[in-house]
């Protein structure tokens, strides 16, 4: 075996990677095809650029994304200490200036030692004979993707992130939400239904086609939509089309009313302990603040809290809960680890948790030490278990309490929740 670890990829989650490997004094052999290739979104040779937003999101703990940066700083991220560095005034949340941010990773990584940079892109990551971490991020080449296809022994990849929104069930008003399946099949009622009158459809109708959507990348514009269109474009082509489509009413019953319902929503459970529900047929191009508005119109969604709001996006990811263990590890292939968004992890943040595991690891399995896993019931582990948890229906996933173990006792009011969940979370860091 080779005396080096190769870390592959562009974005924050195998520089955290790399920098754990660093601190265990393992060399690194860090490939980076910046500046010899772009991608489409990338104009910077700076390593960790930031191309979409400069927000980490919250720093409070009891938001799932603001717990995760709290665990990661308990943990010793370098990452997020330079970027709580190179912050800007941002309210409660964490933002960066991206230039100095990017520019103070690049010079951490370049003044170690113990990691050569490689700026060219692999040509063939199965002559790596070594342990390999691959971090590629959403925007993996198409060189780099036929080699992932490779070694992952699939036939395609998912290249673009078609997802709709998911909620968390206790948000759900049951006195207006019911358990049922179409024509009162018998199973397991994995549904619940969101019924409608004429007129709370026609308010809701209205509001979702005239909602503001995200403006799509020049090079998203041509695939996004096949064979997924957004429920705002079905609904454009007339005031009935969703009606007989995902929100069709046949095979039901209000039990308010005891009749057909002139509309209805379901909402499909999402994860095993049946605290997320996904609505059914809502993937969607809104921008995140008019899917709130909109979607609250739905009678029963209206204190809904959305863990994950719809994107359409490109984004290429494998499938993990197939492919990969908890540490990141790919089953196939044990020299092998994958890091950031191709995991289906989402997010800066998320990225960088993924980017730790699998960088720790590493070092783990280099060193012949005991693999390194976190608890559930911190979100860092809570990712790790939810990409390698089976899910016939996969998408990525972001920072959310929703896949954490719900507490033992049942608390009613969010932040009381969260702050409970929050202090778990943490504890069980230090034990």
């Amino acid at each position: 075996m080779k005396d080096y670890i190769t870390v592959i990829g562009r974005r924050t989650s195998w520089n955290r990677g790399c920098i754990s490997n660093c601190k265990s004094r393992n060399k690194v052999k860090l490939y980076e095809m910046k500046p010899e290739k772009f991608s489409p979104a990338h104009s910077s040779k700076e390593l960790a650029e930031i191309v979409c937003s400069n927000s980490f999101k919250s720093n409070s703990v009891t938001n799932a994304c603001g717990l995760l940066k709290e665990e990661l700083r308990n943990l010793g991220s370098l990452l997020i200490q330079i970027a709580d560095e190179t912050k800007v005034p941002a309210g409660q949340a964490l933002a960066v200036d991206r230039e100095t941010f990017s520019k103070r990773v690049t010079e951490e990584i370049e003044k170690n030692p113990n990691i050569e940079i490689i700026r060219e892109e692999v040509e063939n990551i199965e002559a790596e004979d070594g342990i390999v971490i691959i971090a590629t991020g959403p925007l993996t080449s198409e060189k780099m993707t036929k080699q992932i296809i490779s070694i992952t022994g699939k036939d395609r990849l998912a290249f673009y992130d078609a997802a709709a929104p998911i909620i968390e069930k206790d948000s759900i008003n049951f006195n207006i939400a019911f358990y049922g399946d179409r024509y009162g099949k018998e199973g397991d009622s994995s549904y619940i239904n969101l019924p409608m009158n004429k007129e709370e459809y026609e308010i809701f109708y209205n509001e979702l086609v005239n909602a503001e959507i995200v403006t799509l990348h020049e090079f998203e514009k041509k695939e996004i939509f096949e064979g997924c269109m957004p429920i705002e474009v079905m609904a454009k082509r007339g005031e009935d089309t969703i009606r007989f489509g995902p929100l069709k009413p046949v095979g039901f019953t209000d039990p308010r009313t005891n009749s057909r319902p002139y509309a209805i929503v379901q909402l499909r459970q999402d994860n095993t302990s049946g605290t997320l529900y996904n609505m059914v047929g809502f993937q969607t191009n809104l921008k995140f603040g008019e899917q709130k508005r909109v979607f609250s119109l739905i009678p029963g969604l209206e204190n809904a809290e959305f863990v994950k709001y719809g994107v359409m996006h490109r984004n290429t990811f494998i499938n993990s809960p197939e492919l990969l263990d908890n540490t990141y590890n790919l089953k196939a292939k044990s020299n092998i680890y994958f890091a950031g968004q191709i995991t289906g992890v989402e997010g800066y943040v998320e990225s960088i948790a993924s980017g730790l595991v699998a960088g720790l690891n590493a070092v783990a399995k280099f060193n012949n030490t005991e693999k390194i896993t976190f608890p559930n019931e911190t979100v860092i582990g809570a990712l790790s278990s939810y990409i390698s948890t089976e899910n016939t229906k996969f998408q990525p996933m972001n920072a959310n309490f929703g896949i954490l173990p719900p507490l033992e006792e049942k608390i009613k009011d969010k932040i009381q929740r969260y702050t409970k969940m929050a202090e778990r979370a943490l504890k069980s860091l230090k034990i």
